[in-house]
């Protein structure tokens, strides 16, 4: 079976990239690590414009959606321009106010998501403690088994491998919901988390092999360029290699989940660790290609070589997504 995008979702992903490429994204990427919020909010307010977030939000409450496969094509490009903020937490809290049943609870929130004026931050303690960019979030969902709260206070934010990650333990809030419709609504909601960073990691990953390219091409030993090195290019020959692997499951995965298939959560899981380890092995390949500059600050490259092991572990290890594989 063939995933191929039509013209449409390929002009989508165009224009995203020749958005972001104007953004200059390394400079709102270290201020919001710094946890100056206002360069990512500018950013967000123009991928709200885009219409990016109304892809998770259904049509009743001013959405486009729900898209999965468009939900994956934009987050591939926000992967590879190493967007900050809790975009993925946000779409996924968008699904699961959809799917909650409560309409008085979706209406009051999903129209903000759609139009980008609400941030939310999402905490299913089932798969850990900590929410992402809760401190810079309008709006913090905490899921703990069967009860919903919202409002929960962020708490201070704790270290991250990722310094644009910015985690946190919430705690309180207002219960919003609980009961079995919570359960399923959350179900779903980390389904579709897990899509869209197994997108991202695919786009980080594409990034750091196109820069790791242009790199070894331009840097010489023995006065000629290292690309020209046999080792150097089947290292790199092998990272294509992952990443083009990854492309079709994360389509299906998406197509699947659009269809409501039983076996969408298998799918999900299965792209989610073979597109996370493909971005992993890119920026391990980037790094040792790059050599000690890549572990500088200053080099922008660094902010996405951080951000692979992160994402390659957020909404379900590769340990998790293979126990899932075989058990679903």
């Amino acid at each position: 079976m063939r995933f191929l995008l039509d013209a449409e979702q390929r002009e989508f992903a165009r224009s995203l990239d020749g958005l972001l490429a104007s953004s200059d994204t390394p400079a709102a990427v270290r201020s919001w690590a710094a946890g100056d919020h206002a360069p990512g909010r500018a950013l967000w307010a123009r991928l709200a414009e885009a219409g990016v977030f109304a892809l998770a939000v259904p049509e009743r409450h001013e959405g486009f959606g729900p898209l999965p496969l468009d939900i994956a094509v934009a987050f591939t490009e926000l992967g590879r321009h190493a967007v900050p903020g809790p975009l993925v937490e946000t779409v996924a809290a968008a699904a699961l106010l959809d799917r909650l049943g409560d309409p008085d609870a979706a209406a009051a929130r999903l129209p903000g998501i759609a139009s980008g004026k609400t941030v939310a931050s999402l905490c299913l303690t089932a798969l850990g403690p900590y929410a992402l960019d809760a401190d810079a979030a309008d709006t913090v969902l905490v899921v703990d088994g069967d009860v919903l709260r919202v409002g929960a206070e962020p708490g201070p934010v704790q270290p991250s491998a990722d310094p644009a990650r910015r985690l946190s333990r919430p705690s309180g809030g207002t219960v919003l919901a609980e009961g079995p419709a919570v359960v399923s609504a959350a179900a779903h909601a980390a389904d579709v988390a897990t899509l869209a960073t197994a997108a991202q990691s695919l786009g980080l990953g594409r990034a750091l092999l196109t820069r790791t390219v242009e790199y070894v091409k331009q840097r010489t030993q023995f006065g000629v360029p290292i690309g020209s090195f046999q080792a150097v290019k089947h290292r790199l020959a092998d990272t294509l290699v992952a990443l083009e692997f990854a492309e079709p499951l994360v389509h299906g995965a998406a197509l699947a989940l659009a269809a409501g298939s039983p076996g969408a959560g298998r799918d999900v899981a299965a792209a989610k660790v073979t597109a996370g380890e493909a971005a992993h092995r890119a920026a391990r390949t980037a790094l040792q290609l790059h050599g000690a500059v890549g572990y500088t600050d200053e080099l922008d490259l660094s902010l996405w070589i951080r951000k692979a092991r992160p994402l390659r572990d957020a909404w379900g290890t590769p340990a998790a997504c293979r126990a899932r594989v075989l058990t679903v």
